[in-house]
């Protein structure tokens, strides 16, 4: 399966128009002259085939500066009934303004009999319909689908199209992707690049994607990979992305990232710049008045840019690689990432700091470094602050920020510099967390009696990005969906608890939001038969999962990833009967280091409290294999010590 319409859709936010191919229906004409048009292959090996076999998965490309042209053919088996669900239509999609699309074959082949469902042009619906609107996306893209009639257990549908693509943004650069993605055994799997001989493009097949051959042909430079009853191979569990990209070919004409940043770097110089008369110099002037920190200057440019402008993508017309202009940005008050980016650069500009834009991939960052250079590599675009020697990164694309960690480095792991000169990509590293993300502390009052209900008080301690994300999750909802959320979580831990209150409030000035819940619940104290005690185990996070093994495949010896940076406490305290008198707990106390992270517990009996606390921090983004291996046994052992307190004994 190509990666095409992954990548294209992965493009969405920074792809642009070019109107010299816009085409709003697609055409209906036999393959380019240069395709090798494949013989159906036999059935793949397969005992335990999935339910649609793949018997051929053709993709031939051919790059050149003046566009690209990419034809895919797809012949599926349908095996057994479960496969008709899945089979419903075949569908393309496609930009207008930047794209043509041709079909040349979809047919149901039934033994002897061939039902051609091209043979009516009419059967193709053909509808422009807004699927990302919820999204806050406007992207125009249109779709073709025809439903597949009359499909049958035993039937195969052979469905082949071209897709011509070509961008005068990018000037005649080109890529490409492709992915051996399938499920079981595919007959055939075929993949065939080319390009002028000469023109320098650079490609790399990525572990599980087996070296392609290198040919010339009728002046061009031909790469093939062409592989019988292959299986698609299975990304190593548990690892970081650039591990787990596998099966996986990339051909890029761009000579080096310099390219690609110099290659954005006008689009914004033009969209950042406003006339002396401009609104938004109004407002930076507004900014270097109330501030003369030039740090508390870049986070309240952030902050005008996050609340007075809404996110909206446009990837119609030159909407896409194409920033709109601040001051448009400014009077529609909306804009997607790079309007915003322009936005921010026009007011930084003005507050005389050093600001610069840089692309970066909001999920799929990690190994970007690996990979040849090419805009692909991006989806996204932020703004870089230097400040004292130091980076702040400002997202207008986020809302609710009050405090300075929005301008942490973000966990996009490599970004590239839109400079005029150019500029190499550049590690993005995270900073540890000081302060945990998450701080609960929960309180039981049992001092009315073991067998009585208990009071429970919760406080929820929210910083950074979580503290973000409530205060934006409580701008959204009703108050009483925000407080029933709660409610639902803790009644709900137990089955036993009724949370009776949920209060709230935001302290910006430290960076947290706070969130208490009061209520009853009833504790399971049981009684231990061997001491005639009885003890209330308590539930504490904390402890690392398991790594997970792994089965045979490219990468499997790869490190595992750690939620890095994270940090979290919990605080469980339990008010005893009596002063606590005769009661005793027991629990872990001191400090593990293991499977990446700094664990850190304490158990104590202070008076008539009970106090548990466990710290977690994680220490690294990674470990090998063999350590993970190794620290499964160690997870195991933490999670072996129990937590618990002991009420006294029967009096005899």
């Amino acid at each position: 399966m190509s990666l095409r319409l992954a990548v294209l859709s992965a493009l969405a936010a920074l792809a642009c128009a070019f109107p010299a191919l816009a085409a709003e229906r697609p055409a209906f004409a036999p393959p380019p002259a240069w395709v090798n048009v494949a013989d159906i292959p036999p059935a793949p090996t397969d005992e335990g085939a999935p339910a649609v076999q793949m018997l051929l998965d053709d993709h031939q490309t051919r790059l050149d500066p003046s566009g690209d042209t990419y034809y895919n053919r797809r012949v599926i088996r349908i095996l057994k009934p479960e496969g008709l669900a899945g089979v419903k239509s075949m569908n393309v999609i496609w930009s207008p303004d930047t794209e043509s699309v041709t079909f040349h074959t979809l047919k149901i082949i039934r033994g002897d009999r061939i039902i051609d469902l091209l043979e009516d042009q009419k059967a193709i619906l053909v509808l422009r319909r807004e699927t990302n609107l919820e999204q806050a996306s406007l992207d125009g893209r249109i779709t073709a689908t025809r439903q597949i009639d009359g499909l049958q257990t035993g039937d195969i549908l052979d469905f082949a199209y071209t897709r011509v693509h070509a961008d005068p943004v990018v000037q005649g650069h080109s890529f490409d992707a492709e992915r051996l993605a399938f499920a079981g055994a595919a007959g055939r799997y075929r993949a065939v690049v080319s390009w002028p001989r000469g023109e320098a493009v650079q490609w790399k097949a990525l572990p599980g994607f087996d070296t392609p051959t290198v040919s010339s042909k009728d002046g061009r430079t031909v790469l093939t990979l062409d592989r019988s009853n292959i299986v698609a191979p299975k990304p190593p569990l548990g690892a970081p992305l650039r591990f787990r990209r596998v099966g996986q070919l990339e051909v890029s004409s761009y000579k080096s990232w310099n390219e690609v940043s110099r290659l954005m770097a006008p689009l914004y110089a033009k969209a950042s710049q406003v006339p002396e008369s401009s609104p938004i110099n109004a407002e930076a002037d507004a900014i270097a008045a109330r501030f003369a920190d030039p740090k508390a200057r870049a986070f309240a440019a952030l902050q005008l840019v996050e609340d007075k402008t809404r996110y909206f993508f446009i990837g119609m017309g030159e909407g896409g690689y194409v920033p709109a202009n601040a001051d448009d940005t400014w009077v529609r008050r909306f804009g997607d990432c790079k309007a915003k980016t322009a936005l921010l650069l026009a007011i930084l500009k003005r507050l005389g700091l050093d600001a610069e834009p840089v692309l970066v991939n909001l999920s799929a960052g990690d190994g970007i470094n690996e990979l040849p250079p090419a805009l692909a590599s991006f989806n996204h675009v932020i703004v870089r602050v230097k400040i004292d020697g130091q980076s702040y990164w400002l997202d207008g694309t986020r809302t609710g920020d009050r405090d300075f960690q929005a301008m942490n480095p973000p966990p996009h792991h490599w970004g590239l510099p839109v400079r005029p000169e150019g500029a190499p990509l550049e590690a993005i590293v995270e900073r540890q967390i000081n302060v945990p993300t998450l701080d609960t502390v929960t309180r039981y009052d049992t001092s009315k009696g073991l067998d009585m209900p208990a009071t429970i008080h919760v406080t929820l301690t929210a910083s950074g990005v979580l503290a973000n994300s409530m205060r934006a999750s409580l701008a959204r909802a009703p108050r009483a969906d925000f407080e029933r959320a709660f409610r639902q979580q803790y009644a709900n831990l137990n089955g036993g608890t009724d949370i009776e209150q949920v209060t709230w409030r935001d302290d910006p000035a430290r960076g947290l939001f706070i969130v208490e819940l009061t209520g009853n619940t009833d504790l399971d104290w049981r009684t231990n038969q061997d001491l005639d005690r009885r003890e209330f185990r308590v539930a504490t996070s904390g402890v690392p999962r398991l790594f997970p093994r792994r089965e045979p495949g490219p990468n499997r010896d790869a490190p595992y990833a750690i939620g890095y940076p994270s940090y979290t406490r919990s605080r469980t305290e339990i008010v005893l009967p009596d002063g606590g008198k005769g009661y005793s707990v027991r629990g872990p106390n001191g400090v593990d280091k293991v499977a990446g992270h700094e664990i850190t517990r304490n158990s104590s009996l202070e008076g008539a409290i009970a106090i548990f606390t466990i710290d977690q921090k994680a220490l690294t983004p990674e470990i090998s294999a063999t350590d993970a291996m190794a620290a499964n046994l160690a997870i195991r052992k933490l999670r072996d010590v129990d937590s618990l307190v002991r009420a006294p004994g029967q009096p005899g």
